[in-house]
């Protein structure tokens, strides 16, 4: 049996053109058309309150206490250095990024998600699943200092994403550890706020 028939699998290949993994259950290859974040499940849903419109995050899924958000290819090499830009260096933060070489576990089809679910509560789902038909590169948060946090359609910027991502995670960890861990107060929380972060290339 090929990797991508079973579970509904090969919508990823012949609907999507993402590529597959060759092995059993077939997994989502990054670092082609997507990397992807890796955060607390915690953390991902306060990213999707925060952005509740259409369009704002790109697709979004549920891997037991994980959330992973698609975000541009080349992403995850942006990671480390987006983190010290926003002044989160030094500070521990439960974010992790999959990308070049790597995979992460394909839910299944929207539409059996919740079917699947309910035999086994460790399946990946999907929270905002890709859309048939789209470029999924159009829908990714993506290194720029601009986005479309405002009803425009467009995704937000990486930046962005990242910034209230590290916010989201931080809190978490002051909650868990609020002695072992001191305050962060970076250019994240003014770009949370909407405030224009300094250009990149300065």
């Amino acid at each position: 049996m090929r990797p991508g028939s079973c579970t509904g699998m090969g919508w990823y290949e012949h609907e999507l053109g993402w590529p597959l993994s060759g092995a059993l259950p077939p997994g989502l290859v990054t670092g082609v058309r997507f990397d992807a974040l890796d955060v607390p499940a915690a953390a991902g849903y306060a990213l999707l309150a925060r952005f509740p419109r259409p369009g704002e995050l790109g697709p979004v899924a549920l891997d037991g206490h994980r959330v992973r958000l698609l975000v541009a290819a080349g992403a995850a090499e942006e990671l480390p250095g987006l983190l010290e830009w926003l002044e989160w260096g030094g500070i521990a933060l439960d974010v992790a990024a999959l990308g070049a070489g790597q995979q992460m576990r394909a839910p299944a089809h929207p539409e059996w998600g919740r079917r699947e679910a309910a035999y086994d509560r460790s399946a990946p789902v999907w929270l905002r699943p890709p859309r048939p038909g789209v470029e999924v590169e159009t829908t990714l948060p993506a290194l720029r200092v601009t986005g479309g946090a405002d009803g425009s359609g467009v995704p937000i910027g990486l930046p962005t994403l990242v910034a209230a991502l590290a916010t989201a995670c931080h809190r978490i960890a002051l909650r868990a550890h609020t002695q072992d861990q001191p305050w962060a107060f970076s250019y994240a929380s003014r770009i949370v706020a909407g405030t224009r972060p300094r250009s990149l290339t300065s």
